[in-house]
């Protein structure tokens, strides 16, 4: 099998190329190098440009006639700019994946994987979320995910392509052969700001501890990006039986287990000397109390469930960082 990877240069995009790779499906990546790294192309077919440039879309399926199915990552992703820029959050989130979907098409794409996001829930009293549960994202990052999902939707029930929806959770760790991970130096969720605070011998601030959780610090669901990947292989390869009838579909992958910050603070100094001393602070623009999925959908359509624990993706993540500046150029 042949699949292409939007972003595929990319955290995510790059780790599921690799996944698949492990398994035996080929990647072809498209990417604009905006966020993603070249480094994290080597040795795979890519093509640099923008999943809105028709010309491109279609020279990648003429030249790649094998492809079978697209994995759709390319999306901007930090809450707190898409607060400050939603323009463009949703040129490039919505209007460009809505470019890009018509590009399928007509070339006869018939199977999309999108990466969706659990940030689109309203959570329940308990924080957490099925599939069944609301929809109400609280952040414009979030809405361009529901509003490409609903997108999607209608246009696959009328078109000839199906169109698969995974709603990450909260991803952390790196590929476990340190292939790929994190690009950004200082990424801006929890547990990159946690190595950013133990590097720096300074203090880590848990930003809002007003939130109704049973800490007061905010909710999330951890999730090993190598987890995450492997559910992408699984779609991938049962994608026909996951959707059954359906036109389209969605399901979480997370590992059905809340952890709020001070939680992971206490996990990430477990693993680490010396521990690191946390500080409160306010809200960022676009933070939320959060949650956690309590779906086994991903285990009954995919038969996928997490395999790395809390601690593992805080291992992998350290030992990402130590080799970062050695494996990207800048």
């Amino acid at each position: 099998m042949k699949v292409l990877i939007s972003g595929g240069a990319g955290y995510i995009g790059s780790t599921v190329a690799s996944a698949c790779l492990d398994a035996g499906i080929t990647p072809v990546i498209l990417d604009s190098l905006v966020t993603g790294r070249r480094e994290f192309t080597e040795g795979r077919t890519f093509y640099r440009g923008d999943i809105a440039d028709g010309v491109l879309v279609d020279r990648i399926f003429a030249e790649h006639p094998g492809i079978e199915a697209v994995v759709h990552c390319a999306a901007l992703i930090v809450v707190p700019d898409s607060v400050g820029d939603p323009l463009g959050y949703y040129q490039a989130n919505v209007g460009k994946s809505l470019d890009f979907v018509g590009h399928l098409i007509r070339n006869d794409c018939q199977k999309m994987i999108f990466s969706s996001s659990g940030s689109i829930y309203l959570p329940g009293d308990d924080f957490s979320v099925d599939e069944e549960s609301g929809i109400a994202p609280q952040s414009p990052y979030a809405r361009t995910k529901a509003v490409c999902e609903s997108m999607f939707a209608d246009i696959a029930a009328t078109q000839p392509i199906r169109v698969l929806s995974l709603r990450y959770f909260n991803p952390i760790g790196a590929d476990p052969e340190l292939r790929t991970g994190l690009q950004l130096r200082r990424p801006s969720h929890a547990l990159g700001k946690l190595i950013e605070a133990h590097d720096g011998g300074v203090p880590f601030q848990i930003t809002g501890t007003d939130w109704p959780t049973r800490d007061g610090s905010g909710i999330r669901d951890y999730v090993h990006v190598w987890d995450l990947a492997a559910a992408h292989v699984a779609a991938l390869q049962r994608f026909e039986s996951a959707l059954a009838d359906a036109r389209s579909s969605v399901i979480n992958l997370g590992t059905g287990t809340g952890t709020t910050v001070t939680e992971l603070v206490s996990s990430f100094n477990s693993v680490v000397t010396p521990p690191v001393a946390v500080v409160e602070a306010a809200p960022r623009p676009g933070d939320v109390a959060g949650a956690f999925t309590r779906s086994d959908r991903a285990k009954r359509l995919l038969g996928w469930e997490p395999q790395f624990s809390i601690a593992e993706g805080i291992r992998d993540s350290l030992r990402w960082a130590e080799i970062r500046d050695q494996r990207l150029a800048r």
